[in-house]
């Protein structure tokens, strides 16, 4: 198991020998793209990914541009803000953007697979709007349930929920389980994304 910091710390690392932050991201939504494909029939279901302004969120742009280029059905709702974007999740962003700005949706609308990648590692403090609502509209939704890296509302580090958390089916996570995933262990596979050290 990792803490966040050992975990940055291998990103880190792995920049130094050669692996670029974008790299890893692209690495993780490809990986994502391959497990959910090899996990769940995705023909012919709707699938809305929620994406948030960090790297969570960057992983679920790479992700749904993979899926849009197979042409399965999916739709990207951006929570986030622009302006906040990270370097790579704005990269990503704008990529998808150009080529499937039509998958873009304003708001929570009705899907058979909803992938949460909204807050990931990123979460502090009490879940503000319009976070907070979404996940009382995914968890009562009665779908399927992805989270990218670890449900938002999890603590990565020690597993509190600090607020509310989304109630997912599956968790993808990426290198090694975060600490805070040691009780939903049942629902966790690991991606490896190409870290090198």
């Amino acid at each position: 198991m990792i803490t966040v910091d050992e975990m940055r710390h291998l990103e880190e690392l792995s920049v130094e020998h050669g692996v670029t932050k974008l790299q890893l991201m692209e690495n993780a939504g490809f990986g994502l793209n391959n497990y959910l494909k090899r996990d769940f029939s995705l023909s012919g279901k709707k699938i809305l990914i929620i994406c948030g302004s960090g790297n969570n969120g960057g992983d679920g742009f790479v992700l749904a541009r993979y899926l849009l280029q197979e042409k399965f059905d999916v739709n990207v709702y951006f929570v986030g803000s622009v302006d906040k974007l990270k370097k790579e999740s704005g990269y990503n962003y704008f990529i998808l953007k150009d080529k499937f700005n039509e998958a873009f949706v304003n708001r929570f609308i009705d899907a058979d697979i909803y992938v949460d990648a909204m807050l990931g590692t990123g979460v502090e403090g009490p879940i503000r709007e319009p976070v907070s609502s979404l996940i009382d509209k995914i968890n009562a939704s009665g779908k399927i349930i992805i989270s990218v890296d670890i449900p938002t509302g999890v603590n990565p580090d020690t597993g509190q929920i600090l607020d509310k958390v989304v109630v997912a089916d599956k968790i993808y996570t990426f290198h090694d389980i975060k600490m805070g995933l040691a009780k939903f262990q049942d629902k966790v596979t690991v991606i490896h994304i190409g870290i090198r050290v």
